[in-house]
């Protein structure tokens, strides 16, 4: 039964999950929010879902990149190194993003008669990202079930997990993770050196799959 909309950024996490859950997704949506990466990222999010024949809508949310403040929206200069738990990396956030983006999800599957909206938060974006922590996505579920005639929730199974046991998951499930893409520099390479490629480069190695990743340094 296809009862499920996805949030696809066209990374290793939600690519993960769109395959997962292939049978149950009658939709995705990649948000295109100005960040330096999402070029690249919508383009294998669409790749990912033509392969998969999941229809795939992208919808700009241009004012996040008009009016909040994160090195993620200003310059791939701006992006710092090092790994997620560093607290350079907080300049990374992007205010209420996933709020956001699950809001406009729910309308979504509100209209088109969905009862769950898949995101791909998990145990690794807890140190920094608030909207990406069990409380806040519980609560959001709870609000989108309120605020919904067909009482549309999230569903968020990777929240408690880490990256390699993802991408574990996905090697098991033969997802093609040579088109996905996590840079926050947005370049031709991953740079190899910010917080998503170094815990990109770790997971792989934690969770002994082969990294097709083609990296800058």
């Amino acid at each position: 039964m296809k009862d499920c909309i996805i949030v696809l950024s066209g990374g290793v996490d939600s690519v993960t999950l769109l395959h997962e859950y292939r049978e149950r997704i009658a939709l995705a949506v990649t948000f295109d929010y100005g960040s330096n990466h999402n070029a690249r990222e919508i383009e294998c999010a669409r790749r990912q879902c033509e392969a998969l024949g999941v229809r795939h809508l992208v919808i700009p949310l241009d004012f996040i990149g008009r009016y909040f403040e994160s090195s993620l929206l200003s310059g791939a200069e701006e992006i710092p190194e090092g790994h997620y738990d560093d607290l350079n990396m907080k300049s990374t956030v992007v205010p209420f993003r996933n709020g956001i983006m699950l809001a406009a999800a729910c309308g979504l599957a509100e209209s088109n008669g969905l009862k769950h909206v898949l995101i791909a938060n998990h145990g690794g974006d807890h140190a920094i990202y608030p909207d990406c922590r069990p409380g806040f996505i519980n609560a959001m579920s709870e609000a989108m079930r309120e605020g919904t005639y067909t009482r549309t929730d999230v569903l968020a199974p990777y929240t408690n997990i880490t990256k390699a046991d993802i991408v574990a998951r996905g090697a098991r499930l033969g997802v093609d993770y040579a088109d996905t893409y996590s840079c926050y520099k947005g370049g031709e390479k991953h740079c190899g050196c910010c917080g998503t490629c170094t815990e990109r480069r770790e997971a792989f190695l934690e969770a002994g799959v082969a990294d097709p990743t083609n990296y800058q340094n």
